[in-house]
């Protein structure tokens, strides 16, 4: 992960900005090379679990009716 001290965050914030939103990787700010903020990249979240994974998940197959494999239990 990348580290920029502060004084250049200060000095390059709109170009540092830019290349978090282009290449998607955070970039750790530090202070006196101690960590004190991370620049990442905007992730939408869904407002609700229903739904989330729309046109992510395909169902192959029949669901619904059981399989006419017998299993170790019904022996």
């Amino acid at each position: 992960m990348r580290t920029v001290e502060a004084s250049e965050f200060e000095a390059k914030c709109l170009k540092l900005v830019d290349e978090v939103a282009a290449t998607g990787e955070p970039i750790v700010i530090t202070k006196d090379r101690k960590p004190v903020a991370q620049l990442g990249p905007f992730v939408e979240r869904p407002k609700s679990l229903w739904g989330a994974h729309k046109g992510q998940i395909e169902i192959l197959g029949d669901i619904i009716e059981p399989i006419d494999l017998e299993w170790d239990v019904d022996r």
